[in-house]
């Protein structure tokens, strides 16, 4: 039977929602008997609601279960049908974040994506996490075989054309049709490490220091780094020092979509003291992927609450436009814009709404004369590896489609994404094919600076 609220609560909730600490070391997490019955509470409330039936794959597949089931309720619904719902979670938190009136601090106590969070760590500590899903998250072990240069040549050659992708198709699971990024032998970290840096004087703020030190991604290392150095030369022509975190590995984000908790661990314990004795040495933390972003603001800092300098880093740690923003509040923004935008179609990803920033993007980019911007706030349907792989690539198109019609009938001249692999979604998209314009790209071009 759908639940009812207990006396005294409300329908639903007006108060700030707010996220409790994932207990993944608690031995309850990984009990499947309390798992489902955890899954089971909680389907029951969505069914009730079903206010999140647009969002994703996720519940249009645990309401069709729920209807086709003998009972017409959860409980007749089979616990192998709760796993294509889990599987179909890519944890974009939207439906924490727009649609569900049940978050904590209700009662009901509904966090959807943290619960399909518990329920991918689960079937990863039994062994289920397919060799295809191993390979893609490992971002850091992958990027550094195929940015090696003989290598990335074969591997850009094959990831771009129609032979190498129906035979990754074959034998990877990766959907021939799916955006695929290209691999640089020539990294960020390399070209930063030869280029001749300003000598910059930091001027702190009332919320910034004024002196930044750049976590470079794994994207933003070896698939495009011209982002980053965008956002380098964006900084420096305002007068912020730029250095790099001495020793980076991946954020973590890939293996905490596969539930892999414990490589999420191990990479915590490489990256965090690294960005905390930056911290203390003055600096605030950017990158230019929100997902990152993301990982070090919330998720970290869920995962391992008692941790310090895991709260240390999240309190320091800035996307970029939220970073330039502050400056601009303080008056610390240069607004010396040489070239006009016009009209960009710019598309808000998941990981930034959830960050509770506000549009800083879109209030950045507003400031430069003769730009206009028409905001798409609506998931892409890349959301991560998801859209890569065979079995989900239909979905996540179908998800995508709604931002693509609003690109293509905006009658912008550029689309651009703060994330980067949801612009080359869209424009797969798009009946032209013409590619994104990142906004660090877009902002770099309005100050006229050298480089793009």
């Amino acid at each position: 039977m759908t639940q009812t609220p207990p006396p005294g609560a409300r329908e639903g909730s007006l108060e700030a929602p707010t996220r409790h600490p994932i207990a993944w070391k608690d031995p309850d997490f990984l009990d499947e008997t309390s798992l489902f019955k955890e899954l089971e509470r909680v389907f029951d409330i969505c069914h009730g609601c079903r206010r999140c039936f647009s969002l994703c794959q996720s519940f249009p597949l645990l309401f069709d279960a729920v209807d086709a089931s003998p009972t017409g309720e959860v409980d007749g619904v089979p616990h192998a049908a709760f796993w294509p719902v889990v599987d179909n979670c890519y944890l974009c938190d939207m439906c924490y974040m727009t649609k569900c009136p049940y978050v904590p601090p209700h009662p009901w106590n509904v966090d959807f994506p943290h619960l399909m969070l518990r329920a991918k760590a689960l079937k990863h500590s039994e062994g289920r996490t397919s060799t295809r899903d191993k390979i893609l998250s490992a971002t850091d072990l992958v990027g550094s075989l195929a940015g090696i240069p003989v290598i990335a040549e074969i591997v850009n050659g094959v990831n771009h054309s129609k032979l190498g992708r129906a035979l990754l198709e074959k034998t990877l699971g990766v959907d021939a049709q799916a955006p695929v990024p290209r691999y640089e032998s020539h990294t960020f970290r390399d070209r930063e490490a030869k280029r001749q840096k300003p000598a910059l004087v930091p001027v702190a703020t009332a919320e910034t220091r004024g002196r930044v030190a750049l976590f470079a991604t794994c994207y933003g290392n070896r698939n495009e780094p011209k982002l980053n150095e965008d956002l380098v030369a964006v900084l420096e022509h305002n007068g912020i020092p730029v250095e790099l975190a001495t020793l980076e590995k991946c954020c973590g984000m890939p293996k905490l979509e596969l539930g892999d908790l414990k490589a999420v661990e191990t990479l915590k314990d490489v990256n965090i003291p690294v960005l905390a004795a930056l911290v203390d040495a003055g600096h605030d933390l950017v990158a230019v992927i929100p997902s990152c972003v993301l990982m070090f603001k919330q998720e970290l800092p869920l995962l391992f609450p008692d941790d310090a300098n895991v709260r240390k880093v999240s309190d320091h740690f800035y996307d970029p436009f939220e970073y330039l923003m502050l400056r601009h509040k303080a008056g610390r923004l240069a607004i010396d814009f040489k070239a006009e935008l016009g009209k960009v179609a710019y598309h808000v990803p998941c990981h930034l709404r959830v960050q509770n920033l506000g549009l800083k993007t879109r209030d950045l980019l507003k400031l430069v004369l003769g730009t206009t911007l028409e905001v798409i706030e609506r998931c892409s349907g890349h959301n991560g590896t998801y859209a890569v792989k065979t079995e989900f690539h239909a979905a996540s198109v179908k998800i995508g489609k709604p931002v693509v019609d609003r690109v293509a009938k905006s009658g912008a001249v550029q689309h651009s994404s703060d994330c980067p692999m949801a612009g080359h979604q869209i424009s797969g998209g798009l009946e032209d094919h013409r590619p994104p314009v990142h906004p660090l790209t877009l902002l770099r071009q309005a100050y006229g600076l050298s480089g793009n």
